[in-house]
């Protein structure tokens, strides 16, 4: 699914207009979008959360030439998928 198929399926689900749903989803992700970015954490009760992982400076290779180079830190997001979506996944 990606976003597109989720505006049609909130859009179906709801009978709320397309422009509507569109800005919501936009809102939603937005919003998760700077908080994450302030370096805060996201929880979502029974779907997982969303968390900023901090990665130190590294030695790296190269794949190409095999040469090895210095990784920078780095922050990446991370998501963890919570317990009741986990269990209906394996289900």
């Amino acid at each position: 699914m990606n976003r597109v198929d989720l505006i049609n399926a909130f859009k179906d689900k709801t009978g709320i207009s397309r422009k509507r749903v569109k800005k919501i989803i936009d809102t939603f992700f937005g919003t998760i979008t700077k908080t994450l970015s302030n370096g805060k954490r996201v929880e979502i009760r029974g779907f997982g959360s969303f968390t900023v992982k901090k990665y130190k400076t590294y030695k790296g290779r190269n794949p190409k030439t095999g040469k090895q180079i210095k990784v920078h830190s780095k922050k990446l997001p991370f998501f963890k998928v919570g317990k009741e979506l986990k269990d209906m996944v394996d289900n």
